[in-house]
Order: structure tokens, then sequence, then C-alpha cells
């Protein structure tokens, strides 16, 4: 039963619990409440987006800055989801959940095994695992964000962009895209001292263009 993925889908979810620590401090330090941040997480269960919409909201943006970057960065579950035809086999509300489950660690251990069902095994695992942590970890966070006060204090206002260059990386796989993150970089580097927050990350996402129109030429030709 403990075999080497079990171990691996509970490794990855008790990393992820802690990160989700860092999620509930910053969230209560941008000026949500303990139970609005514990629902985000139960409702959202997406890191990334989480982040960015506390982070814009905690700068001085509105919710209508924050939830466009945010959406933008949680429509990559659904772009995951085409890949995973073989295991979110379930039909009705099953299904549902199984598309609340998929996230950028679940699909990788699923798509990393060989065999149908084991790939199966490996996308629920590595899911219910990260829920139950990422849910718990917000929980400490939150409750204990209104101890620890400034997150800056403790340099957790890094975590962020740490973990989001951490998810950028490996996607980064050719000279076309590394000239597309660079391009997104600059934009919101240009547009951060003048811009409303929010607004930076919305308009680096116009350097994909380029790469997009290219790659649908491609596909058309």
């Amino acid at each position: 039963m403990f075999d080497r993925l079990f171990r691996d889908a509970l490794s990855i979810g008790l990393a992820t619990g802690v990160y989700a620590v860092s999620f509930g401090v910053l969230s209560v330090a941008a000026g949500f409440s303990v139970a609005q941040t514990c629902v985000m997480s139960l409702v959202a269960f997406t890191g990334a987006s989480q982040f960015m919409f506390v982070s814009v909201i905690g700068a001085g943006g509105s919710a209508a800055a924050a939830l466009p970057p945010a959406i933008l960065l949680a429509a990559r579950n659904g772009i995951y989801a085409l890949s995973l035809g073989s295991v979110l086999r379930r039909a009705g509300w099953r299904r549902a959940l199984d598309a609340h489950l998929v996230i950028d660690e679940s699909t990788a251990m699923a798509l990393a095994q060989e065999e149908p069902a084991e790939r199966r095994r490996g996308f629920l695992l590595t899911a219910l695992a990260i829920f139950a942590c990422w849910n718990l970890g917000t929980l400490a966070g939150a409750l204990a964000g209104g101890v620890l006060g400034a997150p800056e204090t403790y340099g957790l206002h890094a975590i962020f962009p740490a973990v989001f260059l951490a998810l950028l990386v490996p996607q980064v796989r050719s000279r076309e895209v590394l000239a597309a993150a660079l391009a997104g970089a600059g934009i919101a580097l240009l547009l951060v001292p003048a811009a409303p927050a929010g607004v930076p990350v919305m308009a680096s996402a116009l350097a994909a263009l380029p790469l997009l129109v290219k790659r649908r030429a491609k596909v058309l030709a």
C-alpha cells in the first residue's frame, strides 16, 4: 500500500503544505479574514492564482484588477485536463470533482506513469495529498498571520515570485518561449511604476501573442 507512488505523493503534499502556510500568512496580511482565506483555498485550489489574487489586493489593487491575471493563470489547468482524458474518465459530478483536482503536480504525477491504472492512482494520490495539506497549511498560516504581523519581516512576501519562477522555468524549452518570457518581463517592469496593480501582469501576456500566432500558422499550414 505504501509503495513508491504513495510516498512520492505524500512528499509532494507535505511540501505543498509548507508552501500553503505562507499563502495563509500573506492572505491575512492582505486584508482577508481567516474564513475567507480558507474558503479561497477550498474553492479555488490553485496556488499560483491564489497568490496572484491576494498579492494584487495586498498591493492596493481592486478585485477587478486581481481576477483577470488569477484566471489567466488558472486557465493552464484547463489545458492540463485535455491531456488527462484517460485519467478523468468518470462521469457526472465525479468528473467535476476530478476536474477540481487538476493542478500542476497531479498532472505531472499522472503523466509520469506508464500504465493507465497507475496514472489514475498517481493523479488521485497526489491530488488528495495536496488538497489535504494545502488546506491545513492555509488554515495554519491564516491563524498565524494575525500573530506574526507583516510578512516582510520574515521574507515571506518573496515566496510568491520565487514559486512562480519555479513554475515558469521548466516551461522555457525553446528560444521562442524564452524570448516571449523576457518580453513579458520587460513589459511588466515598464508598467509597474505607473500602472495599477494587476495591469502589468495582464499586459505582459501580450508578449506571448506573436508566439501563439506563429504556432497557429504552423498548425494550419
